[in-house]
């Protein structure tokens, strides 16, 4: 019997060989602590700034299999996370314990290597495959995939997926974010789907895709 063919890719992407440790410019080559423990700022525009840790520990624990879509052309299907969603985290710790303003629809993600990004509220809230998430194929995240906790949105870029989660700031206006990379305006798309291929704000994508594949790590290329 012939093996099924595998489902097609989103626009512009290919097959990567492998799932290794990756990141944007410097953020890539910062020194971790093996095991950093689990501590979540909650701030911006909130009734009250609190830190979490052993409550996220408390919600549903969920296990799923998505894609995951390097905004430098490379894919890898099948990939296999543990955590809690997103949504969940929201209503249950993040609305109780420090009441974001209900017009703070902008999330900024802070990493503990110092990288930031921001998703639109709607956008976390859109779906359940949106995850907090603690593990990976079945073992607890490693340093290099985002320990303790990281987000996965597999509906957007990888860059939008922030790894070493220690911050999470809700925010009225967008005035109070910066992309942490030159040319934020141009790098740092504000939704970044993958289905829309929206890679970056205003270059088109037949410009965009050949500069970010040269940035694709050795081991995950087509040969």
């Amino acid at each position: 019997m012939a093996e099924p063919a595998p489902r097609p890719l989103p626009p512009g992407q290919f097959h990567g060989r492998a799932f290794v440790r990756f990141g944007l410019g410097r953020f890539k080559s910062r020194k971790l602590p093996a095991a950093p423990p689990l501590q979540v700022r909650l701030r911006g525009d909130v009734a009250a700034e609190v830190e979490v840790g052993a409550q996220i520990a408390t919600l549903p624990e969920v296990e799923q299999i998505s894609d995951f879509h390097c905004v430098t052309t490379w894919s890898r299907l099948g990939v296999r996370w543990t955590g809690v969603r997103f949504a969940d985290f929201y209503h249950t710790i993040a609305i109780p314990m420090a009441e974001p303003d209900p017009q703070a629809r902008l999330v900024v993600f802070h990493g503990l290597d110092g990288y930031r990004c921001a998703m639109s509220l709607d956008d976390l809230l859109a779906s359940d495959d949106v995850l907090l998430a603690t593990a990976l194929d079945g073992a607890p995240l490693g340093v290099e995939h985002g320990a303790p906790l990281r987000l996965i949105a597999p509906a957007h870029y990888g860059y939008k997926n922030v790894k070493h989660v220690v911050g999470i700031e809700f925010l009225k206006s967008r005035r109070g974010y910066r992309f942490p990379l030159p040319y934020p305006s141009l790098m740092d798309h504000p939704r970044g789907r993958v289905a829309l291929e929206e890679r970056a704000r205003f270059l088109p994508n037949w410009l965009i895709r050949p500069i970010y594949k040269l940035f694709v790590p050795k081991a995950v290329r087509k040969s």
